[in-house]
């Protein structure tokens, strides 16, 4: 399968989706500095998440985790994180003008209506816990843009039903394995479930959203041949936000985007063993050994093991054919240390 996002400027198997989440706390400059960070780390794609409050959340909506010191209720935060139609419009050209795909998850119907309105989206991300949002999904399915689309909350089951449902568009699709859990734990990455996928849907693209704070799941998922892999990232790993213990630095996304392109170009590039090419042809001239007189010996010397070793370079009689010259008789002198040539045995 074909890049799924089709970035023109890519070629490469693996769409790589740098996620900011809520990591930029509200702030709409660190939104922006985290488009710089991952243009420069050499992401493909950069990922935020649309939040209207008023749109998907009530007052008394429970915290997965209290972690702000600024904000009362999980409802306050979402309001601290939304940006206006014109701020998004802004990060959206910011993207654009630094070759990243842009991307969003909407978490209401009135948040994909906003992402509609500015325009310029790549595709849609549909976090796991939106999967239950059909009003809101059968809106995406009327764009015909691509769906990746999380199963971290969800069963075999559900994923069949949702995935009916998602084709309806006939837009590319990206089965997406994920792990709600943050940081994600190797025990819970799910590795398997990649190879699941590929044979359920042989027709949909396949990645990871991972959320370890590590690059080791997106490289070993790149080995089994994504198309697509998003991870979370911070500037710091002392950075405020819920997302921030689960997501990879700058540093670390850089490195983790430098090994899925070496393990993709190692991947597209089989080596056969059964002929080898020029340049490993002269290397064996020169670190494999031949055959080499210990000794000065004379003409009608009856060769015995002790009168010959092995020595660099290649280029004489092969080493591995030693034994086929013990017992043979010379036929003029041979000088000590120089290669055993054909022509100073006898011939029978």
């Amino acid at each position: 399968m074909t890049t799924w996002l089709h970035n023109p400027k890519l070629g490469q198997p693996c769409t790589i989706i740098g996620e900011v989440a809520q990591s930029h706390d509200g702030s709409l400059g660190m939104a922006h500095a985290f488009i710089d960070a991952l243009a420069d780390c050499g992401a493909d794609a950069v990922k935020f998440q649309t939040h209207i409050a008023d749109a998907e959340s009530t007052p008394g909506e429970p915290w997965r985790k209290i972690f702000s010191k600024q904000d009362k209720t999980r409802y306050e935060y979402w309001k601290r994180m939304e940006f206006t139609e014109e701020q998004w419009s802004g990060l959206r050209d910011h993207a654009h003008q630094r070759d990243l795909l842009f991307l969003s998850s909407p978490f209401s119907l009135e948040a994909a209506d906003l992402l509609l309105r500015i325009g310029g989206l790549a595709g849609w991300k549909i976090a796991s816990g939106e999967l239950s949002n059909d009003l809101m999904l059968d809106a995406i399915v009327k764009t015909k843009l691509p769906i990746m689309m999380s199963t971290g909350m969800s069963t075999y089951d559900e994923i069949d039903t949702i995935i009916k449902k998602l084709k309806k568009s006939s837009a590319p699709l990206a089965v997406m394995q994920a792990a709600s859990s943050y940081p994600c734990p190797p025990e819970y990455v799910g590795l398997n479930v990649i190879e699941t996928f590929r044979q359920k849907y042989p027709d949909l693209a396949v990645g990871l959203s991972d959320h370890s704070a590590s690059i080791f799941p997106g490289l070993a998922a790149a080995t089994l041949g994504i198309e697509v892999l998003e991870v979370h990232i911070t500037l710091s790993p002392f950075m405020f936000g819920p997302d921030v213990i689960a997501s990879l630095t700058c540093d670390q996304f850089k490195q983790l985007v430098q090994g899925i392109r070496y393990i993709e170009k190692m991947k597209s590039n089989p080596v056969d063993k059964s002929t080898l090419p020029e340049d490993i042809q002269s290397l064996r001239s020169i670190f494999m050994k031949s055959i080499v007189v210990k000794q000065d010996l004379p003409a009608g010397t009856i060769l015995e093991p002790h009168h010959l070793t092995l020595k660099k370079p290649g280029t004489g009689i092969p080493g591995n054919k030693i034994n086929e010259f013990i017992g043979k008789r010379l036929v003029h002198n041979v000088i000590q240390n120089t290669f055993l040539k054909m022509e100073d045995i006898e011939k029978l």
